[in-house]
């Protein structure tokens, strides 16, 4: 099951945290990872490309960290579009990904 955490600070998300894999399919043809990481690869890099301080990020195999640094509206809205698109993963595929706030 892939895991995210999200920690906030009043309604601002400061960190987000995402690990494990799925288990839908096998690896190499599994659509709930691929659409999990193909969500939050997209994110981190249109925030870099915006304000390459704005975030830090650690990406390794089934395992993906982001500390928001700054809080600007585009980095906000880009941010919550991620969750929100992992909230229809997840309603989607209950068994698959599960988030915790």
């Amino acid at each position: 099951m892939i895991k995210v955490k999200l920690e906030k600070t009043n309604n601002d998300i400061d960190k987000i945290s995402i690990s494990g894999h799925s288990g839908y399919q096998e690896s190499g043809s599994d659509i709930v990872c691929a659409s999990v990481s193909s969500i939050c690869i997209t994110t981190v890099n249109a925030i870099i490309r915006i304000d390459s301080e704005a975030i830090d990020y650690d990406e390794k195999e089934g395992y993906l960290t982001v500390d928001i640094k700054k809080h600007t509206t585009v980095i906000d809205i880009l941010i919550q579009n991620m969750i929100e698109l992992l909230y229809e993963l997840e309603e989607d595929y209950k068994n698959y990904i599960k988030i915790d706030e």
